[in-house]
This record gives structure tokens, sequence and C-alpha cells, in this order.
């Protein structure tokens, strides 16, 4: 029987195998060659996958790699039938040469990630309309509430959510952008994004988030699984 995972179990449960969880998801990417290797790769997966392909996993193919996302869309979140997709797809992967590589392997650009935009706001049920419709976004599988995230239906674009205000801060940019790595990945990324100029303006809630600031005060939060479970 399928069952929902806890942040904790999931991560566990991938993490020997090449995936990370990531906002509710699994997600890998694996380096290929050729855009040839790269369908192949997909296809085996799709098959590896069978009947549960179309409702639990997303596949970005590029000529250098393979990202892949496994979420279940009934629940939007990460079950127990994802976790075995997972294994499926690293075996599969591991048949023909491949090498899951969901940190800063050899080559690798960067480590997988997600990325949101949050908008703070006084109402939100006010504005969430607004950007629904100026992107074209949809409710969240499950969701539909006033203060729900939105996503875009194609998985093109970033999800937004939205952050409850208590008051105006005129003073303070109102968008900023999360970015989800991997929880062995954030250290290293909170160090270089502080290299490049960047300063720290909150660890309170890390490992959950580090909220960052370029010189100019405009604020972006590094964030991971850990530290959200209760």
């Amino acid at each position: 029987m399928e069952q929902i995972l806890s942040r904790q179990a999931a991560s566990e449960a991938v993490q020997d195998h090449g995936w990370r969880y990531l906002l509710g998801s699994l997600q890998t990417s694996v380096p290929v060659g050729t855009s040839a290797q790269a369908i192949s790769l997909a296809a085996d997966a799709v098959a590896v996958c069978g009947d549960d392909a179309d409702r639990h996993l997303r596949i970005d193919v590029r000529p250098d790699r393979v990202v892949f996302t496994l979420q279940s869309l009934d629940h939007a979140t990460v079950t127990t039938r994802d976790v075995e997709l997972a294994r499926r797809i690293s075996a599969t992967a591991g048949k023909s040469g491949f090498l899951p590589e969901p940190g800063m392997g050899t080559g690798a650009p960067r480590s997988v990630q997600l990325v949101e935009i949050a908008i703070d706001a006084l109402n939100i049920a006010g504005i969430r309309p607004f950007w629904e419709a100026v992107l074209g976004y949809t409710d969240e599988a499950g969701a539909g509430g006033a203060d729900d995230p939105l996503v875009d239906p194609l998985w093109q674009g970033p999800a937004i959510w939205f952050q409850q205000m208590d008051r105006a801060r005129p003073q303070r940019n109102r968008i900023h952008l999360d970015i989800s790595v991997p929880h062995d990945e954030a250290p290293r990324r909170v160090e270089t994004a502080l290299a490049a100029g960047g300063r720290l303006v909150s660890a309170a809630r890390a490992p959950a988030f580090w909220v960052l600031a370029d010189r100019e005060g405009n604020e972006a939060c590094v964030t991971t699984w850990q530290g959200r479970d209760t």
C-alpha cells in the first residue's frame, strides 16, 4: 500500500541510490554523452516505472544529462512508491553505465535544486488571483486554498508561494528567491554565496533555511528539508 513519507524518511530511503529530497519530491541528475543516450536512458526509466510513470515521473532530457523528478501527483509529495521507482531508475541507469549525481560530481555544473519565488503580502487572498492569472499558473495538486502555492502546470517555471506579513515593510524587498538544495550541499552553497559578496542575515532557522542578502539588501534563502519535520 502506498504511504506518504516524512521528509527525513524520504531522504534516508534514497540517499544511497543517488537521489536527494527537494520540496516534496525526489530528484537526481544523470550525466550522459549524447542526446541519443539521454533519450535512451529516459525511455528505460519510463519502462521500469511502468504504469506509474505518468503519475509519478517527470524527465528533463538534455544532450549532457537527464534530470529525473519523482513525486506522487495524487498526493503532491513523496510516497513509498516514489522511493521504489527511484531505486529502479538508479538500477537501470547503472546497468547502462550511467551514474546518478545529485551533488557536485565530476563535471556537474551544480547540484540538483528547485527554485521558488516567495512574495510577502498583507492580503494573500487579494493578490494571489493576480499572480495565478498573469503567470498562467494553477493550484498545486490537492491544494487550492487562499494562501496555497501556485505552480506552473507545465513544470517549466518556479512555484510561487506567499508569506504573510503582519505590517508593511517599505524598506525591504517584498519578493525573494528560495533555492532548495540537497541537505549536504547547503553549507557549501551558503559559503560560496558569502564569498561572492553576500552577507548572512539570519541562520536562526538553519538548516531549514539561511537568509542571505546581496550588497544592496536583496534577499534569498538557501533551504533544505532538514529542521522541518516535527
